[in-house]
């Protein structure tokens, strides 16, 4: 199924905030366009260095630029389309905070 990103004008805000990140970020929304997901497998072939979340959260961390950028989406498989919703966006080490508190299950900045 293709998949919708939902709210795609958060990561351009978070872009013009981060010039540094711009072609990371481009780079990750142009491989997402061509992404055909059945199962969340699929978004693991498509980004090799996702992060599954546990906890039955259906949420992945995405490792943008190398690493230097985290984006914690939820996901949700639909009949037609998988929604991407963006839950959070910042640097590793932004998000290594929000992993000592385990609020990675629950942020929902966006």
């Amino acid at each position: 199924m293709k998949v919708r990103l939902v709210k795609k004008k958060t990561i351009a805000k978070y872009q013009d905030a981060n010039a540094s990140s711009r072609s990371s970020f481009d780079q990750w929304i142009d491989k997402l366009k061509n992404a055909n997901w059945a199962t969340i497998n699929d978004i693991k072939e498509t980004y090799g260095s996702a992060d599954l979340i546990g906890k039955s959260s259906n949420r992945v961390v995405f490792n943008i630029g190398g690493n230097n950028h985290r984006m914690i989406c939820k996901y949700h498989f639909g009949e037609s389309y998988v929604h991407l919703f963006i839950n959070w966006i910042g640097t590793h080490s932004e998000y290594d905070k929000i992993c000592k508190n385990e609020l990675q299950y629950t942020v929902n900045v966006y």
